[in-house]
């Protein structure tokens, strides 16, 4: 394989891992926010030991977030030099801004977080809380401000060398897909940890189903399921009729759709024979495809073939990932209504067959969120930024050689990072939400509120 592949598989690899972390960090963060005020608000101890139990999980997801973000900032630099050059006076400043002031807020109060509390008054702490839930929004703002404008850009104008250059900042930010891809990926990180707080108090559940806090924390997580997950799916939507109108190649590789014309079908499966430029062994439904994509029976949708080849994404990879991603969407719907079932029935923390669901599903929150950033990232291709700059053009001339060893390299370091971080957390989580006495300094908060 070539420079271009390698680099492009290294990069994917390291996304890859890394958007694990912010996505844990979004969702844990507000969840921990939202402890600290009940705690703060109520009194009750079981918010409290909550507040401590998954802030540690903060803890160690935020310090794995820190390590492999860094990696992605030389990684541009270094296989990426042609993008670097060309985006710089666009991309820089908003990368400036997401370290100096989002990620900031977010070092800045992550110790009050994980230390002050006990020893500083639950108002000072829930503050605390705040700022850092807040500095997680923020950072993922601007890193979406970025990648938004690389998908559908505008604000600039491009010099005789390729160079970028800001006409209007806020074209820049306030591309025509970034409101969708906000939504969808804060909707994406809350949903995955709420599904991934129940599991783990699904965990806590079968080894003792009395424990306060972990029936607290199961029925907060399938009431945050159960309204995140139909959001997520109307979000999706409202993504996709964006991306129907500024990226409809992209929406053709979703599809595996060729020919251009109204009424299409939804293919329900299908393996994209991209040099027949035909799909095989498809199984479709017809017209449901106008129906979801365009609210139409008879929407009309642009095909692969209304684009030369070398215009085209690698299909099969962006219609794969697509259903992965919609699949699991679907799924989680189905165990937050099943959630809702039970509790109806009052049988929420007896169906030990339920506990055990939950434990099954709560990782997939993640899949899909690795999933979805390749139908993002591989159905942009050829172009890094969107119609503007071709992926060819923007990678280093550097050795193939050079690639393929830090390739290999950093998957055997993430793989050794991944390995500790699910022993740590795995430690954590089978000790279970530890429970402790008011202290005076928690008396006296409650007496001044």
């Amino acid at each position: 394989m070539d420079a271009l592949i390698l680099s492009r598989l290294q990069f994917a690899a390291t996304i890859g891992f890394h958007i694990l972390w912010p996505t844990f960090s979004i969702g844990t963060a507000a969840f921990v926010a939202f402890l600290s005020f009940r705690w703060w608000r109520t009194g009750n101890p079981v918010f409290r030991d909550l507040m401590r139990f998954w802030s540690r999980l903060f803890g160690l997801s935020f310090a794995m977030g820190v390590v492999t973000g860094l990696v992605l900032s030389y990684e541009m630099g270094t296989n990426w030099a042609g993008f670097s050059q060309s985006t710089g006076r666009v991309l820089g400043p908003l990368f400036a801004y997401e370290v100096l002031v989002a990620f900031f807020l977010e070092a800045g109060f992550i110790g009050i977080v994980l230390f002050g509390e006990g020893r500083i008054s639950r108002g000072a702490h829930l503050i605390a809380c705040c700022i850092v839930a807040f500095g997680t929004l923020l950072s993922a703002a601007l890193v979406l401000a970025a990648n938004s404008w690389m998908q559908t850009p505008g604000g600039v104008v491009r010099d005789a060398d390729g160079i970028f250059h800001v006409t209007d900042w806020l074209a820049v930010i306030l591309t025509p897909s970034y409101p969708y891809r906000v939504m969808h990926m804060l909707g994406a990180s809350f949903l995955t940890v709420s599904f991934l707080v129940a599991g783990v108090s699904a965990i806590q559940l079968l080894r003792e189903p009395g424990q306060a806090a972990a029936r607290k924390a199961f029925s907060l997580a399938l009431w945050a399921a159960l309204i995140l997950a139909p959001l997520q799916i109307v979000l999706g939507d409202m993504h996709g009729l964006n991306t129907r109108q500024y990226q409809p190649t992209k929406l053709a590789a979703m599809e595996g759709l060729w020919e251009s014309g109204r009424g299409v079908p939804a293919t329900l499966f299908a393996w994209p024979d991209m040099d027949a430029e035909r799909n095989r062994f498809a199984v479709e439904i017809p017209r449901l495809g106008s129906l979801y994509l365009t609210h139409s029976w008879n929407g009309e949708v642009r095909g692969l073939r209304a684009v030369p080849r070398e215009d085209r994404p690698y299909v099969p990879i962006v219609f794969f990932a697509f259903r992965i991603m919609a699949g699991i969407g679907i799924l989680l719907l189905t165990v937050a209504i099943t959630g809702a079932i039970l509790r109806l029935r009052g049988r929420l923390f007896a169906s030990r067959r339920f506990q055990w669901l939950t434990i099954a599903v709560s990782p997939l929150g993640f899949v899909a969120v690795i999933a979805g950033w390749t139908v993002t990232e591989a159905g942009r291709q050829p172009w890094v930024v969107y119609g503007l700059l071709r992926t060819a053009d923007a990678v280093s001339p550097v050795p193939s050689a050079a690639v393929a060893t830090s390739l290999l390299l950093f998957l055997l370091l993430y793989a050794a990072l991944l390995v500790v971080f699910i022993g740590f957390a795995t430690r954590l989580i089978l000790r279970g939400v530890a429970t402790s006495r008011t202290t005076d300094l928690d008396r006296r908060s409650e007496a001044h509120g």
